[in-house]
């Protein structure tokens, strides 16, 4: 384990809440491993549940496969990612395919979350009506789809429009919002100050770390950057947050799968701590 796990276990948790906030396991955190890996690795580390990233692999996209792997390991599917990333833009088509898509996956799968990203700037008819697009479609599946902060892009050192309305969704129309802390830091955000204006639209986040101001999107392990991971826990388990705790951490530069599960079991650790919740 490394020094940031042991300063981990020396601090005192905050006193437990009254719910259990579940900590999931995104399947994006063993890429470019499997689906199948991500549901393995889950319950070797003993994780609550697992977010399916919806990318160009089958078993993905396939409700059975999904319901099966869930079932074989014992970890409840908690949220779908929309496949609305710039790597999986030719999986399942058009922008509001792909939502409609993922809403009847998550039904499918006993999922009550989809995580989506706001369109890009060259979604123009997608981007005019997503609020309210986005809201019909939860309405009509019966799941709530929180969209996700990004951050600006920078060309040339230069600010660049990449996403509409905007990367921040603290001050549009969503019901609903994900919170991705590497996200934060690239944006060069507070986000615990995020956290708070959110409020009860905060509905799910991504547990990573990113070193602030940054023009690259890190993914660390939670309390390896500079973002305020441990304030916003605190802060969610001593409120009425009723969402997941999602890792989502890079580990393609893991010497190994013993290493990739040492940076998980990392993070799921750090997650435990910090939302007060009993180390087994």
């Amino acid at each position: 384990m490394t020094d940031h796990t042991t300063q981990a276990q020396d601090q005192v948790a905050t006193p437990g809440p009254a719910r259990h906030i579940p900590v999931a396991l995104s399947t994006a955190s063993v890429y470019p491993l499997s689906v199948h890996d991500g549901f393995a690795v889950a319950a070797d580390l003993g994780y609550d549940g697992v977010e399916v990233l919806v990318t160009h692999n089958g078993d993905s996209q396939n409700a059975a496969a999904l319901n099966r792997l869930a079932e074989r390991y014992e970890q409840p599917i908690l949220a779908i990612h929309a496949p609305t990333l710039l790597l999986t833009q030719q999986v399942w088509g058009s922008a509001w395919n792909k939502m409609q898509r993922s809403a009847q996956l998550a039904v499918d799968v006993g999922a009550d979350v989809v995580v989506a990203h706001p369109p890009f700037r060259w979604q123009n008819d997608y981007a005019e009506t997503f609020a309210q697009g986005v809201r019909d479609i939860a309405d009509a599946f019966g799941v709530r789809i929180a969209v996700e902060n990004m951050y600006p892009w920078r060309v040339r050192g230069r600010e660049a429009l990449a996403y509409l309305p905007h990367w921040d969704p603290v001050p549009q129309d969503y019901k609903d919002v994900t919170w991705d802390f590497s996200h934060g830091a690239s944006a060069g955000a507070s986000s615990l100050d995020a956290v708070k204006a959110l409020g009860s639209r905060l509905r799910h986040i991504h547990l990573t770390d990113g070193n602030s101001p940054s023009t690259k999107d890190q993914h660390l392990i939670p309390g390896h950057g500079t973002q305020e991971c441990v304030e916003v826990l605190q802060h969610i388990s001593q409120n009425e947050f009723d969402g997941a705790v999602v890792a989502e951490i890079s580990t393609r530069k893991a010497k190994g799968a013993g290493q990739r599960e040492e940076w998980l079991a990392e993070t799921l650790e750090f997650a435990r701590v910090h939302l007060g919740q009993t180390l087994p």
